[in-house]
C-alpha cells in the first residue's frame, strides 16, 4: 500500500529507526515483540524496522482510545499497520480486553506490544502491566522478543506534536526464556530487565 510505504519512508527520514539485531535474527517464527514506550511514533518505528516479509505478518497492538479515534488515525491503524485495537478502559463484565490479541495469535500473526500500557517520559521502561504475562502463559510456543527503542523519547516525547529529527535505533534483544511456574511479578520484572538489557 502506497501510504504504508510513505509512512516507512517518513519515519526513516525523520528518525532513522534502523534495526539492530543484537540478540536474535529476523525469522518467520511467530513472535511477540515487546518494547519500551515513550512516543506516538514508537509503533510505526518498530513496525517499519522489520523486514517486509515479517512486517506483513506482524500486527501492532494499539490503544483504541487513541488510534481508533479520528478518521485518519483509524485508517492508518487498521489499513496501513493492520493494528489490533484494544480497549484500555474498563470493559463490560465478563469480557477480556486481551481477546483481540488471542484472535490474532490464534491466526498465526505476530504482535508488537508495549507492556507499560502508556508512554513514559524517561528513557528506560517503567513497570510492565500484566498483559504480556497472560499472553506468554497462553501461548508458550510464541517467541518473546525484547526490543529497545533508542532515542525516540527525545525525538517525540509525550506532549510533542511533531518529531524532532534525530537518529533513533530499534534494538532487538535475545528471546526471553520461559521458566516453569514463574509467578507474574517475577516474569514481568524479568521481561522489563530484558528490554533494558537490549538498551546496553
Amino acid at each position: 500500500m502506497l501510504l504504508s510505504k510513505l509512512l516507512i519512508g517518513l519515519v526513516r527520514l525523520l528518525v532513522g529507526a534502523m534495526p539492530r539485531w543484537i540478540g536474535t535474527i529476523p525469522s518467520p517464527t511467530q513472535r511477540i515483540y515487546f518494547a519500551n514506550h515513550s512516543s506516538h511514533i514508537d509503533t510505526v518505528a518498530l513496525w517499519s524496522a522489520l523486514p517486509p516479509e515479517l512486517r506483513a505478518r506482524t500486527r501492532p497492538v494499539a490503544a483504541a482510545d487513541y488510534w481508533g479515534t479520528g478518521r485518519f488515525k483509524r485508517y492508518v491503524a487498521l489499513k496501513c499497520l493492520n493494528a489490533v485495537l484494544i480497549n484500555r478502559n474498563k470493559t463490560e463484565a465478563g469480557s477480556n480486553p486481551l481477546s483481540p490479541l488471542f484472535e490474532a495469535l490464534d491466526r498465526g500473526d505476530s504482535l508488537i506490544l508495549f507492556p507499560e500500557g502508556t508512554r513514559q517520559l524517561q528513557a528506560l521502561p517503567g513497570n510492565f502491566k500484566a498483559g504480556l504475562f497472560h499472553l506468554a502463559e497462553r501461548y508458550p510456543n510464541v517467541e518473546l522478543i525484547p526490543v529497545y527503542l533508542e532515542n525516540l523519547n527525545r525525538s517525540m516525547p509525550k506532549g510533542a506534536i511533531l518529531p524532532v529529527p534525530i537518529t533513533c535505533t530499534v534494538r532487538f534483544g535475545t528471546p526471553l526464556a520461559r521458566i516453569a511456574n514463574e509467578d507474574k511479578p517475577t516474569f514481568l520484572n524479568r521481561a522489563r530487565d530484558a528490554v533494558i538489557g537490549a538498551a546496553q
